[in-house]
C-alpha cells in the first residue's frame, strides 16, 4: 500500500479508501451479510487501506465499528458524514451534533478522525458554516472528532460552486470532490486552491455508469456530440478504447482508478464494493503508475471542457445527500 499525508490534517492515510456507501454499500445492498461485509472491511485493512469512509446515511457505521474491534484506534482513520438539510428544511445545529454522538456510538470509538457534512448545496453552505461549523468545533474541542470537513453535491454543483464557497473559509481540513476522466474541471477550479491551503481532498466518483456500462457511454457521446460538446467522429460505440493497451490501462475500470490517483491534489481515491475480488482488483488499480502521458493529454483534450458528464448514480442506488 502507499500511504500519502491528508493536507494539513497530518493524518498518515492509505491512497485507497474504502467508501462505505454507495450501492453496494459493503455488500449489504446487495444481500449480503454483515458478517460478509466485516469480512470484506477486515481484508481491506490486512491489505493496508487504513480509511474507511461512511456516513449515517449510509446505514453501515455499525458494520464499520464491528469490523474495526480489536484494531489499534491509531491504525485506521475513520471519517464519517451527517446531512444538514432534509429537502429545503435546514437541519438545526443541535441536530447535527446529535448526529455525531449517534455516529459515535455505532461505530463503537470515542472520535473520528474527520467529520464532515455530507452533500451541501451551494444554497445552504451559509447554514452550514455560519451556524453548523461553530457548533461543531466545539465538539472537537470535546475530542469527538479530529478535523472537519465537507462533501459537495456533485450531480447538483458540477461547477463546484459550494467547495468555491467553502475555500473561502479557514474551517475545512478536508473536502471530498468529484473527479473523473470526463468531468475535469476541479483541476482548474479546486485543486490548486486544496493544495495551497493544505485542504485534504477523497475523490468519489472515480468510476460511475458511464465507465462501467457501455450502452451508457455511447448514449452520452452521441447527445455530447448531437449538442456540438464533442467532435463528431468522437461518438464512437467504444470512445474510451485507445486508453486500453500495452503499457496501457488493462480496462476502463483499470484507467478509471489510476486517472484519478495521479491527478494532482487528489490525495485519497474512494472506491465502494461488496465483493473480495473486486475489492482487491480496485486496490491493484489504484496502486498503479500514471497512464501513459499521451492517454491523459488526448483526454484532456476530448473531454477536458466537459461539466457534468457521468455523475449519474449507479443503477438502483439508493438517493443520499451527497448525490
Amino acid at each position: 500500500m502507499e500511504y500519502t499525508t491528508l493536507g494539513r490534517t497530518g493524518l498518515r492515510v492509505s491512497v485507497a479508501g474504502l467508501g462505505c456507501g454507495g450501492f453496494s454499500r459493503l455488500g449489504l445492498g446487495t444481500g449480503k451479510s454483515e458478517a460478509d461485509a466485516v469480512a470484506l472491511i477486515r481484508e481491506a485493512l490486512d491489505m493496508g487501506v487504513n480509511l474507511l469512509d461512511t456516513a449515517a446515511a449510509y446505514g453501515t457505521e455499525a458494520v464499520v465499528g464491528a469490523a474495526i474491534k480489536g484494531t489499534a484506534r491509531e491504525k485506521v482513520v475513520i471519517t464519517t458524514k451527517a446531512a444538514i438539510h432534509t429537502g429545503d428544511e435546514k437541519l438545526s445545529a443541535e441536530t447535527i451534533v446529535a448526529s455525531l454522538d449517534r455516529s459515535l456510538r455505532e461505530l463503537g470509538t470515542d472520535h473520528v478522525d474527520a467529520f464532515l457534512l455530507h452533500g451541501v448545496p451551494p444554497g445552504m453552505y451559509e447554514h452550514a458554516a455560519q451556524t453548523v461549523a461553530p457548533a461543531l468545533l466545539r465538539e472537537k474541542e470535546k475530542g469527538k472528532l479530529r478535523h472537519l470537513g465537507i462533501t459537495e453535491t456533485a450531480p447538483n454543483d458540477p461547477g463546484h460552486v459550494m467547495l468555491g464557497q467553502a475555500l473561502d473559509d479557514d474551517i475545512w481540513d478536508v473536502a471530498m470532490v468529484a473527479f473523473h476522466m470526463m468531468h475535469q474541471n476541479a483541476r482548474a477550479s479546486v485543486f490548486p486552491r486544496t493544495v495551497r491551503q493544505g485542504v485534504g481532498t477523497l475523490m468519489m466518483f472515480a468510476v460511475r455508469n458511464i465507465f462501467s456500462r457501455p450502452e451508457r457511454l455511447a448514449e452520452t457521446m452521441r447527445e455530447l456530440a448531437a449538442a456540438g460538446e464533442i467532435p463528431a467522429n468522437v461518438a464512437v460505440d467504444r470512445p474510451l478504447d485507445f486508453l486500453i493497451h500495452p503499457g496501457g490501462a488493462s480496462s476502463l475500470m483499470d484507467a478509471a482508478y489510476r486517472y484519478v490517483r495521479h491527478e494532482p491534489g487528489a490525495d485519497v481515491v474512494l472506491f465502494g464494493t461488496g465483493d473480495r475480488e473486486h475489492l482487491r482488483t480496485n486496490v491493484a488499480s489504484i496502486l498503479k503508475p500514471a497512464l501513459p502521458e499521451a492517454d491523459r493529454r488526448r483526454l484532456a483534450d476530448l473531454f477536458g471542457r466537459l461539466v457534468g458528464v457521468g455523475l449519474d448514480r449507479p443503477a438502483h442506488a439508493t438517493p443520499s445527500p451527497a448525490g
